[in-house]
């Protein structure tokens, strides 16, 4: 049976309207785990249930939705307590149609004339009849994918874990991470987003040192000065069990890759190893020294050609 009255979210979640968000979600949390369908086969009202106790947190945590509902609801409330209401009030409070039309009368017809049926011309009607058109079509609503990014640590990222995120209409839905993911990956959840796109999530699986987890692996982004590249020098650098010494030979270009085996993260019999990526970049400011040697290079280089 369909009924037209609104639910009492208050009461699907089991709180009062003065509890704060921390109890609302926890709340939420757990009516959802009680009436989830896959927990619930054998009952038929458990699916409809989920939907409600999802749309009851999606509107109670939205200020400005909560606010809408609880203004329609005392409006309703005052309209129908003590009295069945009349025609109007229901296609009014109900159905959201108006009913107060206006129509402009050609004042030809309240005019007095001898004759019973006085010679109106007809530009009197096309100007004064009210003429009913379609109404235009409704503008056609493009929406976009959604992402999210969530930050999780080099454990999460290895051994899986499950993550809460808040879709674009406030429905909180709970993320499987799967084992030995990495920074940088998007996992995508299928039609959650408004007009049934794809709302994705983003993993950041990154330390304070700057070291990226990927699998077993661990990426290191290393910056060097043209010289130190050209060159070659000794540099320090974190790994997960603390500071290591690399050598980085001469001639390293942007893009290349040195190994510190034995460096990642440990996974039962298996250890991954730390890979350094050398990054050249150009120094914040050079002195005219400097610069008259920059030069000078240049011009020897073109010499060469």
């Amino acid at each position: 049976m369909t009924t037209t009255v609104d639910p009492n979210y208050w009461s699907l979640l089991g709180v009062s309207p003065e509890c704060d968000l921390s109890e609302l979600k926890s709340a939420f949390r757990k009516e959802a785990r009680k009436w989830h369908p896959d927990l619930n086969k054998n009952d038929i009202n458990a699916e409809e249930r989920f939907k409600l106790i999802n749309e009851a947190y999606a509107i109670l945590s939205d200020p400005k939705k909560r606010y809408e509902w609880e203004k329609k609801l005392n409006k309703n409330k005052d309209v129908f307590e003590n009295r069945f209401p009349s025609y109007e009030e229901y296609l009014d409070v109900v159905l959201g149609i108006k009913t107060d039309f206006e129509y402009e009368i050609n004042d030809h017809f309240n005019d007095s004339s001898e004759d019973e049926y006085p010679n109106y011309e007809q530009s009197d009607f096309t100007e004064n009849t009210p003429i009913t058109t379609e109404p235009s079509p409704p503008p056609t609503l493009v929406y976009e994918d959604q992402e999210s990014v969530v930050e999780i640590t080099p454990e999460q990222a290895l051994y899986g874990s499950t993550v809460d995120i808040q879709l674009q209409n406030g429905t909180l839905v709970e993320v499987l991470i799967p084992p030995f993911s990495g920074d940088g990956w998007r996992l995508r959840i299928a039609g959650a987003a408004i007009g049934c796109r794809d709302h994705f999530v983003q993993l950041k699986v990154q330390t304070e040192q700057g070291l990226r987890i990927d699998g077993l692996r661990v990426m290191y982004r290393l910056e060097l000065l043209p010289h130190d590249a050209l060159l070659g020098c000794a540099v320090d650098i974190p790994t997960l069990n603390g500071t290591v010494t690399l050598q980085v030979p001469p001639n390293s270009s942007t893009g290349r890759l040195l190994r510190l085996r034995g460096r990642g993260l440990e996974y039962e019999d298996y250890c991954g190893d730390q890979i350094v990526e050398i990054i050249i970049v150009l120094p914040d400011s050079l002195n005219d020294s400097e610069l008259a040697l920059y030069q000078r290079l240049n011009e020897l280089s073109m010499e060469n050609y």
